[in-house]
């Protein structure tokens, strides 16, 4: 690398930092003139970079927002820090940034220096995150393997273990990740049985590009989110259940965490109905005792008579004088 392409790099790396820098400032630290600075300036604006300059005592130079990012230079702590962030973004599904998180770490690991990747694999090897709940943990690893294979339009393999427990190698043409609540799907052509399959990413072991590239082909739905949620309430389930929830639909939906969960519609501003087909009442209990609010059981009975069974149970844990037991819905 020129020196003076070099010294443009540095430069762009410092002016990426929000401040205004004066010109004085720049030229020590790059050990250069201010005149030389003014030329690399007009530089890095012919290259489409808008630097804007403000005359006077405290004026200087600083990068402004444009109608593109430009690319970012990061030092090796930055870089560490971004890629650490967005693994944890990502495997614990932070509502609204799970899918861009896992899009934008894919794009960053495959730049990373080795020896970056080599610190970010440590640090993520040697810590340990607390679940905040009972969902299934999803490697990042896995997901920026999936997320570059569908960028890649490439044939992936990997080892799959079906809810019944069946473990099967799977080849497949990736199309798309959906995150649904707390779970992450992989939408894919199953070459070996001719036919579109959704996988449960924390089912999933070993992924593994096979270098082969594919024609994109047309999925059998609206889009990929469209595809799991017909998936979802296509298979068979053992119970339906609806509930009044004291609370507004928009917050009761957030703390469900997606449609996975079931549906809600509000009843009024205060209230919503919660809609759901789980193949475990039990589950669903405890999802709405942890909701923090008041609610309402229409359907089913059993659902009614297990909420006063453990609302008995937990007032006797709690010392409730006898009389006082009573179930958390009627």
């Amino acid at each position: 690398m020129s020196e003076t392409s070099a010294r443009l790099l540095n430069l762009l790396s410092l002016l990426q930092t929000p401040r205004e820098w004066p010109g004085s400032e720049l030229a020590g630290r790059l050990g250069v003139t201010t005149r030389t600075i003014r030329r690399d300036i007009d530089r890095l604006r012919e290259l489409g970079y808008p630097v804007h300059a403000t005359m006077g005592a405290e004026g200087g130079y600083r990068l402004a927002a444009g109608t593109a990012m430009p690319p970012l230079l990061l030092d090796d702590d930055e870089a560490v820090a971004i890629a650490v962030g967005l693994r944890s973004a990502a495997g614990h599904t932070v509502e609204g940034i799970e899918e861009a998180s896992v899009r934008a770490l894919a794009k960053l690991e495959q730049v990373l220096p080795s020896r970056l990747r080599r610190r970010v694999g440590t640090l993520g090897t040697a810590t340990v995150s607390l679940p905040s709940g009972d969902h299934p943990t999803v490697d990042p690893e896995h997901l920026t393997v999936l997320a570059a294979a569908i960028t890649n339009q490439e044939r992936l393999r990997f080892r799959y273990r079906a809810g019944a427990g069946a473990r099967s190698k799977r080849l497949v043409e990736p199309h798309r990740l959906v995150a649904s609540g707390r779970r992450w799907y992989l939408v894919a052509y199953d070459n070996d049985r001719e036919d579109w399959r959704t996988f449960r990413v924390d089912r999933l072991s070993e992924p593994f590009p096979t270098g082969v590239r594919t024609p994109p082909r047309t999925l059998p739905a609206a889009d990929a989110g469209a595809y799991v949620r017909e998936r979802m309430q296509g298979r068979a389930t053992t119970h339906r259940v609806v509930a009044t929830v004291h609370a507004p639909a928009a917050e009761v939906a957030a703390k469900l965490g997606g449609p996975a969960a079931g549906e809600v519609e509000p009843v009024d501003e205060a209230s919503c109905r919660w809609h759901s087909t789980p193949d475990a009442l039990e589950w669903l209990a405890v999802r709405l005792a942890l909701l923090g609010h008041e609610f309402t059981v229409h359907e089913p009975p059993e659902l009614a008579a297990y909420l006063r069974a453990m609302g008995g149970r937990v007032n006797r844990a709690a010392g409730a004088p006898a009389g006082e037991e009573e179930g958390a819905a009627p």
